[in-house]
């Protein structure tokens, strides 16, 4: 078994997130539905891009955020994800360094430019996000870095990145990798659209490669095409070893060995943002699955880790995870 140099390493899109305000009027004379995310072309982002005010800019994409979380309870990661070489490409590249993130992925010379996101917030908390996916989901097979997986105690999935061929055929060679190291490979659902859309590829992905399936209430009931939570819960349980199933205030509930686990969520004084939230949940799983903790301590620190996130403006945490883990005695 290779060395484990890495606790989690996360494949999915990488995506420059940039964030900035903006007033009713603005959203009024782009034609922007307030509150909602839709997907753009290249050219619609450079406009927007260009008429925006003042802007944050950041690393983002699913996973990542989930890495991001996981670097700030302080273990070592890494992330996999492609960028091109261009001003964006260098946002993203640098930003995930800085936080202490392996990320070796070259950046391409052709083809469509780095995935981004716009996001615009108005003077309510609301947030407006229009998503160019760019060269984030022409992932390969050849943009797996072998030797980053081998040295890894879990692998992580992005469901929305296995949407054409090449990443689904992408996700089976990391999981082959993965299971031939010794390592965990653990996978978010992340849309139920997606998995409306490819969903005999995913129920295959979770019984034959996943050992881990995250998933909220609507993703695990879309895989598996029953009404009923615990109908899900029960099918979940006979295709992989654990189900991470997210009920948003609910809490959550983890399916295990035969057991069944309920965690109930963190109070949040006023939710500003709820964007992040399964992310950042996902970031504290597995953190405490990393460091040999109960199942209901690693749901714990998931709730904590989710409530953080929601209670300001963006997906990535602005308090120190594991300090906050440590206030509430969960690593002790």
């Amino acid at each position: 078994m290779s060395e484990k140099n890495y606790d989690v390493v996360g494949i999915g899109n990488a995506i420059v997130d940039i964030i900035a305000r903006c007033d009713e009027g603005f959203l009024t004379k782009h034609d922007l539905d307030k509150g909602f995310m839709r997907l753009i072309d290249a050219s619609e982002a450079a406009r927007l891009y260009e008429a925006m005010g003042p802007a944050t800019e950041r690393s983002g994409g699913s996973v990542a955020n989930s890495i991001a979380g996981l670097a700030s309870f302080g273990v070592k990661c890494g992330f996999i994800g492609r960028v091109a070489a261009d001003q964006f490409g260098g946002i993203f590249r640098h930003d995930i360094r800085s936080l202490g993130i392996g990320y070796t992925t070259e950046p391409v010379t052709d083809g469509a430019p780095t995935a981004r996101c716009l996001v615009l917030v108005t003077p309510d908390g609301e947030r407006t996000m229009n998503t160019f996916l760019g060269a984030s989901v022409d992932f390969t097979p050849e943009n797996i870095d072998a030797e980053m997986i081998g040295a890894a105690k879990i692998v992580y999935l992005e469901g929305y990145l296995f949407d054409k061929d090449a990443a689904k055929a992408a996700f089976r060679e990391a999981a082959r990798l993965a299971k031939e190291a010794g390592a965990k490979v653990a996978l978010t659902l992340s849309d139920p659209f997606c998995v409306e859309r490819h969903r005999d590829d995913f129920r295959k992905l979770v019984s034959e490669d996943a050992d881990i399936v995250f998933a909220n209430e609507q993703e695990i009931t879309t895989l598996y095409e029953v009404n009923s939570f615990d109908e899900a819960a029960d099918a979940a349980l006979q295709d992989t070893e654990m189900a991470v199933l997210t009920r948003s205030e609910a809490g959550s509930v983890i399916v295990s060995a035969g057991e069944m686990v309920s965690v109930p969520a963190d109070p949040v004084a006023k939710v500003m943002d709820a964007t992040g939230a399964g992310d950042l949940y996902a970031a504290g799983f597995l953190f405490g699955l990393t460091q040999g903790l109960s199942i209901e301590t690693c749901g714990k620190l998931g709730s904590l880790a989710a409530a953080e996130v929601i209670s300001h403006i963006g997906a990535r945490p602005e308090t120190g995870l594991r300090e906050l883990a440590e206030a509430r005695d969960l690593l002790s």
